[in-house]
């Protein structure tokens, strides 16, 4: 199908003005895993490509932050010898595969894509340039921000937070294998309480496990909300970007 005719489609698919305009989203490496121990698992990257093409459908534009941890690590690999600087730029390059990875799932399913990377590689994918990726958003073209900032002792997650604020994104959607932001880590705390609501003055006191400090500093900055939820659940991208309530919620101000 034609871009035009994937735009015409998502048009008429719409049943209600979604909360959001624009979206990003961010998904670490680990989420497209699926059943795989290293890699990238083609079925899941499906699983994850209908979703975005459903809240697409919904009128929503969506932007793409994805990590790379399921090839490599670059702070795992400082920790065992390797420079430093040295081995964010390879998580970098990985983040790439899995930004290609992803667009490829997503145009088999008829969603137009555009990867841009931070670090120039014109032959694989675009360069980023703020104005060029704002406008595929406007034209109904998801766009995959790769290779993070460009710059080594960065986090993937403020990368996430960075392309959010830069592209006029009206929320942070971040992925996770959880339900949500949790009082102490689920799996070995089954007890934990999950929070709906949060502050992100709450989330730095409280030191919970969200995104690294300086992601969350910016959004707290830029009065940018961040959503936390379970990406394994069917539907759930699709509910969090038109506004529905999923997660965790973590805004400016007094929880609600």
């Amino acid at each position: 199908m034609s871009e035009a005719g994937v735009r015409t489609a998502a048009t008429a698919g719409r049943v209600s003005t979604p909360r959001y305009g624009r979206v990003l989203l961010k998904i670490s490496g680990e989420a497209l895993l699926g059943e795989r121990q290293y890699g990238v698992d083609p079925a899941f990257c499906a699983f994850i490509a209908g979703q975005i093409g459903a809240a697409r459908t919904a009128g929503v534009q969506v932007g793409i932050v994805v990590g790379g941890g399921n090839i490599f690590r670059g702070l795992a690999a400082a920790a065992r010898g390797m420079d430093r600087a040295t081995g964010d730029y390879i998580g970098m390059l990985a983040t790439v595969m899995n930004g290609l990875a992803l667009q490829d799932a997503l145009e088999r399913v008829g969603v137009p894509t555009r990867v841009m990377t931070a670090i120039a590689m014109n032959e694989v994918a675009e360069p980023y340039i703020r104005r060029r990726a704002i406008r595929h958003l406007e034209k109904g073209r998801v766009a995959i921000f790769v290779a993070g900032t460009g710059n080594p002792y960065f986090t993937t997650d403020t990368a996430a937070a960075l392309r959010a604020v830069e592209i006029g994104a009206s929320v942070l959607l971040k992925a996770t294998k959880v339900d949500g932001v949790y009082e102490a880590d689920p799996v070995t705390h089954p007890d934990a309480q999950r929070y709906t609501e949060l502050t992100f003055a709450d989330v730095l006191a409280k030191r919970l496990a969200v995104m690294d400090t300086t992601a969350i500093s910016l959004c707290m900055e830029n009065d940018l909300p961040i959503i936390v939820f379970d990406l394994n659940r069917p539907d759930n991208v699709r509910r969090a970007a038109i506004g529905e309530h999923v997660g965790t919620r973590i805004a400016g101000g007094t929880p609600a």
